[in-house]
């Protein structure tokens, strides 16, 4: 008996082995890391809410271009989630009708997945990085953050990375030999 298989929206081809649980699973993770996780406290700096800051480096750091920075990467964790999810839903095989100009064409399998392997080593490498500048400068007088978010914020950045990486694993696993 052979795996089930992914139908292909819009053409009711077959041929995509549907993604096992644990890829499901850690897709979602991921997708719900990074918009619930991520996108809620960062919206707030965004809007200048200082929120477990020092809130005179908060201003200053503010008043240079942090808001818009942060909207931006806002907007990029939103995407994020999307490209999790992509992993294992069927628009991430064939790209939904509503889509302008690519609408029912092949998702270009190879450079989603590969999107998704660098964005999970991105996120994984960052969590490296802020956990060794949260011990370096601990008590620093010029950080902006609570170093005490990195309790919240390590746990989720590896959440999101690694639920991505499993996803795409799993994705390019499936995908590749089927193109």
């Amino acid at each position: 008996m052979s795996a089930p298989t992914m139908p292909h929206p819009g053409t009711g081809a077959t041929g995509i082995p549907r993604p096992p649980r644990r890829a499901v699973r850690a897709a979602y993770a991921s997708a719900l890391s990074a918009t619930l996780g991520f996108v809620p406290l960062h919206a707030a700096w965004a809007l200048g809410v200082p929120l477990w800051t020092d809130e005179e480096n908060f201003r200053a750091w503010y008043a240079e271009g942090g808001g818009p920075y942060l909207f931006v990467l806002c907007a990029m964790a939103v995407l994020a989630g999307a490209l999790a999810l992509s992993l294992v839903r069927p628009w991430g095989l064939v790209f939904p009708a509503w889509v302008p100009l690519v609408a029912e064409r092949p998702v270009p399998r190879r450079t989603l997945a590969a999107t998704a392997h660098a964005l999970s080593a991105f996120l994984l490498l960052y969590t490296a990085f802020a956990a060794f500048v949260t011990v370096t400068q601990f008590d620093s007088a010029d950080a902006i953050f609570s170093p005490w978010i990195v309790v919240y914020g390590i746990p989720q950045f590896l959440v999101w990375g690694i639920g991505l990486l499993v996803a795409a694993r799993s994705y390019a696993a499936r995908t590749w030999s089927r193109r």
